[in-house]
């Protein structure tokens, strides 16, 4: 039987909650069962990716625990009911001098819904450069989104005052409720854990972002044509998902998420994500491509579940 990884626990919540459900439950050889948090609709993509990750970590540790996750990409094939457990199977694809690959399969009733490959590296030095990080104010400069989910008069708002596990602090105005419409296809924000995690080491720090990142994604490609989370009628859904990790961090500290939206066609939309510690160092980099459906003028019979990661319904 493989060996589920700890993950550190803390009494806070919402965090706590976040942290419970990452620790996996040993199932067999390199087989694993995952609970879910509650969500208003569909579990949610990012925990999943976060899950996922942690199962195909866990069969690298036996190998190498020096190797830590440089990259991995994913997709979204069903949605997951929230109020069941299901079930991360991992396939050892490889293991090289320097790297290692898993492919982890996450299934619920016996039908998958999420796919991921990922590789891990050792430590190594090589030639170094990075991306100069954009001129923002401060987090402490700018309002939480906790304060908008409060004076929300919308059952979402209480839910998220209750549920978020991460501080959010948006340079731009936030989209939770109405956007302005002008076009603009970037957008950069802060996010921190709301309770100090002990004991949070770089993998930890690698998979909480994977689990955090898929909130704000597509944030970008809402904001460029005036849409909110709660446009009515609108569906957005979460189809595929990549990460790279560049360098080590710290994720107790407050990153900068430089976000942008390339392109949206065909009912799809795609997100790219910069983040930045606020010292200015590069640490990460995310892409993901989603389902963005709008209703025909007057039709509002849409069902978005107002997660922000609503799977498509299967044919």
């Amino acid at each position: 039987m493989t060996t589920a990884l700890n993950v550190p626990q803390l009494s806070q919540e919402p965090l706590a909650s976040v942290l419970r459900v990452l620790q996996l439950t040993s199932a067999g050889e390199d087989q694993f069962e995952a609970d879910c948090l509650p969500q208003m609709g569909r579990v949610y993509g990012g925990q999943v990716l976060a899950q996922a990750l942690l199962a195909a970590a866990a069969t690298v540790a036996d190998v190498s625990p020096e190797r830590l996750p440089h990259s991995f990409h994913a997709y979204f094939l069903r949605g997951g009911d929230p109020q069941k457990s299901f079930q991360l199977k991992v396939h050892r694809s490889h293991d090289g001098r320097s790297f290692s690959s898993r492919q982890v399969n996450a299934t619920q009733g016996g039908k998958d819904i999420l796919t991921l490959l990922a590789s891990f590296q050792l430590p190594q030095s090589g030639v170094e450069h990075d991306r100069q990080m954009p001129q923002v104010p401060a987090p402490e400069e700018l309002r939480s989104a906790l304060e908008y989910f409060r004076e929300m008069d919308h059952p979402v708002g209480k839910f998220l005052g209750k549920t978020v596990a991460f501080g959010v602090r948006h340079v731009q105005e936030t989209l939770y409720v109405r956007a302005r419409g002008d076009g603009d296809r970037r957008q950069q924000l802060w996010m921190r854990p709301r309770a100090h995690i002990d004991g949070a080491n770089q993998l930890l720090g690698r998979v909480l972002l994977a689990y955090v990142i898929d909130q704000v994604m597509m944030e970008p490609a809402l904001r460029a044509h005036g849409l909110s989370w709660i446009t009515p009628g609108m569906a957005l859904a979460s189809l595929d998902h990549a990460m790279w990790f560049y360098r080590d961090f710290d994720i107790n500290d407050w990153l900068l998420y430089d976000q942008e939206s390339p392109s949206a066609q065909g009912a799809r939309a795609l997100g790219h994500t910069r983040v930045f510690t606020a010292d200015g160092i590069l640490v990460a980099e995310a892409m993901q491509e989603a389902m963005l459906r709008l209703p025909q003028e007057g039709d509002h019979s849409g069902s978005s579940s107002w997660t922000f990661d609503a799977v498509p319904p299967q044919s």
